[in-house]
């Protein structure tokens, strides 16, 4: 929302400078983005005359002037402007000025032999446009020696301010000085907007065709003026409009442009010859089209609400009017249109058709609904003084709603919510001057809520009125109880986890990256995902339509630009959430990473000592596992199974699991999905879901010592057992590490050998087992028996003999 000083000056009487106005706007809620002051920039340049523009003795195409700056003797310019000439009134900088628009400092300098010192300057030079044909060629009763800022009326600085959902009455001018008076800075102007009385009754009838109960439309008023002349609007309404941004069109339109702006009322004006028959105000019919004035053809629907002749469709209720019925200076007879429309229709109707304006964004947060009358007579007074012309009696179809809300509001709930001790007295003060009714005394009022105010609902609402004009910053200090004497944990396991793999993930080589949540219809498919229910219905892009199944499709695409641009050799990780359906428990958190080419934990690229060799599975399943280790899973009793996704190598890939529960997924991405994702491999990856993450157990109440270390040595055996080809590792070695759990504390496969005295379809698997003796030292019978244990359990899980 944007408005300049002046035109806020139009509804508030007040000498608050503004510093004051802008630091008050941000502390009522109003918060001031920026603040433009093209004062400033254009304090250094005055109005200059120009006395003699004699021919430059080296130069066919400039002229020496001799400039009265107003300010002593006159000074020499050399111009090279083809409208240079004597007797006419430009803009004069002196030398050391600042030119804004080139963004040159002004030196004395000469120019093909004659000294110049200063310049005469276009309107791109100032910063106004980009008109640069000639210098600036001001009337001649301008006055020299003038600042030409504040002759222009340049000097008038434009407030920026954000304008929260809630708060529909502040997208006006009006309802931002009446905030303003409300915290003290002035008076508020609240003039009652007089009837403009009519000559007759409006030719041109309005039905409002709805089923009963359809409320998109309470109420539509509807005047014709005749007689109107049509053109550019006054310079006052031109400035006013520029300086917020807005492109003058003509009288009739800019009028309802500066309402919008002023008071919060959109209207719209149709050119009464080119409307054919009454109107009728309805849904729009399957298929219908409409010329819009931005010059697009929108195709509607029956959830639309239109206004229509006998010709059809002429306008988006509330949203955009129509090319066909729009003014022009052409336009001799006017009908001027005040509506109320339902906001959900109107929100609902912009995004469908993608269409934007400033009416639409007002009517979809709400509007005053007692102005619809008020509005449509301050427009027809401001038609009668800038373009003539004599109007009918207003019309209107519908009810204008006048609901009356009153809250009972204790007084005491400003001081209960927000700590803030305010008097009585002040807070009907305050309320009223907001345009809340207060009537009744004592400890409870009854406030009743103005038609503007929409966002006021109960007693909380209320108490927020009065702190923010009484201030914020007044609200005193508590410092918060300390409940327990040692802070209790304040993030959940999950959040817990998710911070733990990142720091490891880190600690091993990786980088974070963030990529987007969703991928292109093919990477869905191929990685598990491309249903119907989780495809975008308005994509930001054509590549980015469905919400990812996985983190992968993402880092492999920025891993291999990396790669493109020389990075080759940086492994990329991700925690994040991840789209297995559209019902909230199918919304996973999923740490990922993945590598390429050489990028292995132990070392990348090549080096005089030895090159690291490409990556493999086993460097996926390392970093899977330290993620599981760091979220806490039992990695001891994890298992790997075979039955990867599709997108991942068959072979050289597995799935991490904890009995029925899958952990997640890690191996060499598949060649199928490297060519969908169009990346150079190998690369490998990795996937695990934190909330699968089994919790950990509750500790028991006797409380354990926090580290038992024993102080013997541990004792290490090796045994290389032959079992099938089609023996898994895994099932070997739960069965030696379950043999004897009181004294085996680790087991590890060191060696698998297929050869000579190995028969075919078998193979040697080599494992190394510690024992960890607690309280004495094992005699070689024990650590015989031990072993025994290990051969006897080994045998019966895998059919596996001890090699000789």
């Amino acid at each position: 929302m944007k408005f300049t000083l002046s035109w806020l000056k139009d509804h508030l009487e007040t000498d608050a400078s503004l510093e004051t106005i802008v630091s008050t706007l941000t502390m009522i809620g109003l918060e001031v983005e920026e603040v433009t002051d093209t004062a400033t920039a254009l304090a250094p340049f005055v109005i200059a005359k120009v006395i003699s523009a004699d021919q430059h003795p080296n130069a066919d195409r400039l002229r020496v002037c001799m400039v009265d700056t107003g300010a002593g003797d006159p000074v020499q310019v050399v111009c090279g402007a083809p409208n240079a000439r004597a007797g006419m009134t430009g803009v004069f900088a002196a030398p050391g000025t600042h030119v804004p628009g080139t963004g040159v400092d002004l030196k004395i300098g000469a120019i093909r032999g004659v000294e110049s010192r200063g310049m005469l300057l276009s309107e791109r030079e100032l910063g106004l446009s980009d008109e640069h044909s000639g210098i600036i060629d001001l009337p001649d009763d301008a006055p020299k020696g003038t600042p030409y800022a504040a002759w222009a009326g340049l000097d008038d600085p434009v407030i920026e301010i954000a304008i929260t959902p809630n708060r529909a009455d502040c997208l006006g001018v009006s309802g931002v000085a009446r905030d303003l008076a409300a915290a003290g800075l002035g008076t508020f102007k609240d003039a009652p907007v007089p009837a403009v009385p009519g000559t007759g009754p409006c030719p041109v009838g309005v039905t409002l065709s709805f089923p009963e109960g359809d409320p998109l439309c309470p109420a539509f008023a509807l005047r014709k003026v005749t007689g109107v002349k049509n053109g550019p609007s006054p310079e006052w309404l031109r400035n006013r409009l520029t300086a917020i941004g807005l492109r003058p069109i003509n009288a009739l339109v800019d009028i309802t442009n500066l309402l919008t702006y002023d008071r919060n009322r959109p209207l719209h004006v149709f050119d009464a010859a080119k409307v054919k028959g009454d109107l009728t105000v309805r849904r729009a019919k399957a298929g219908e089209t409409v010329l819009a004035l931005d010059g697009r053809t929108y195709t509607l629907d029956e959830t639309m609400c239109v206004i229509a002749d006998e010709q059809g469709v002429e306008s988006v209720a509330g949203v955009m009017g129509g090319e066909e019925t729009g003014c022009s200076e052409d336009t001799t007879e006017v009908l001027i249109e005040s509506a109320l429309w339902d906001p959900l229709s109107i929100a609902r109707t912009g995004r469908a058709l993608n269409l934007v304006s400033d009416a639409r964004f007002r009517f979809e947060r709400g509007i005053d609904p007692a102005f619809t009358l008020p509005g449509i007579e301050l427009a027809t007074a401001l038609v009668m003084e800038l373009c003539g012309g004599t109007p009918s009696e207003v019309v209107l179809a519908g009810e204008v709603p006048v609901a009356q809300h009153t809250v009972a509001f204790p007084v005491a709930e400003v001081e209960r919510l927000s700590g803030l001790a305010v008097p009585s007295e002040r807070i009907v003060a305050i309320l009223t001057a907001l345009g809340f009714e207060v009537a009744g005394s004592g400890d409870t009022l009854d406030v009743t809520v103005p038609s503007w105010r929409a966002d006021v609902e109960g007693k909380a609402d209320l108490v927020e009125e009065v702190v923010r004009i009484v201030g914020v910053d007044e609200i005193p200090t508590q410092p918060m109880p300390r409940l327990y004497p040692v802070a209790r944990k304040v993030l959940t396991p999950l959040q817990v986890r998710t911070r733990q793999a990142r720091r490891t993930l880190a600690a091993r080589g990786f980088v974070e990256a963030i990529t987007w949540s969703f991928v292109s219809k093919p990477e869905a498919d191929a990685f598990g995902g491309g249903a119907a229910e989780l495809a975008l219905a308005n994509p930001i892009a054509s590549d980015l339509s469905d919400m990812r199944p996985s983190q992968v499709p993402g880092l492999v695409r920025a891993l291999q630009k990396n790669a493109d641009r020389g990075m080759a050799d940086q492994p990329l990780f991700e925690v994040g959430q991840v789209f297995l359906g559209d019902r909230p428990e199918d919304q996973k958190t999923a740490a990922t990473g993945v590598r390429r080419g050489t990028t292995r934990p132990g070392g990348t690229g090549r080096h005089w000592s030895g090159n690291s060799g490409p990556v493999d599975a086993f460097d996926a399943k390392a970093d899977a596992l330290a993620v599981l280790a760091a979220a806490g899973a039992p990695v001891e009793r994890v298992q790997v199974t075979r039955d990867a996704p599709d997108w991942m190598h068959p072979g050289r890939s597995g799935t991490l699991r904890l009995g029925p529960i899958v952990l997640g997924h890690f191996g060499e991405l598949h060649p199928t999905a490297l060519g969908v994702l169009d990346a150079d491999g190998p690369v490998v990856a990795f996937e695990i879901h934190l909330e699968a993450v089994p919790a950990a157990k509750a500790k028991p109440t006797k409380a354990k010592p926090a580290l038992t270390v024993s102080d013997l040595m541990p004792v290490r055996r090796d045994f290389a057992f032959v079992v099938d080809e089609t023996a898994e590792a895994a099932d070997l070695l739960r069965a030696a590490r379950g043999a004897e759990k009181n004294l085996i504390t680790d087991v590890d496969v060191f060696d698998v050998y297929r050869g000579t005295g190995i028969e075919n379809g078998k193979k040697s698997v080599a494992i190394e087992i510690t024992l960890q003796p607690r309280d004495h030292t094992l005699t070689d019978e024990e650590i015989d028996a031990v072993g025994e244990k290990v051969v006897a359990a080994v045998s019966k899980a895998t059919g596996g003999i001890l090699r000789g």
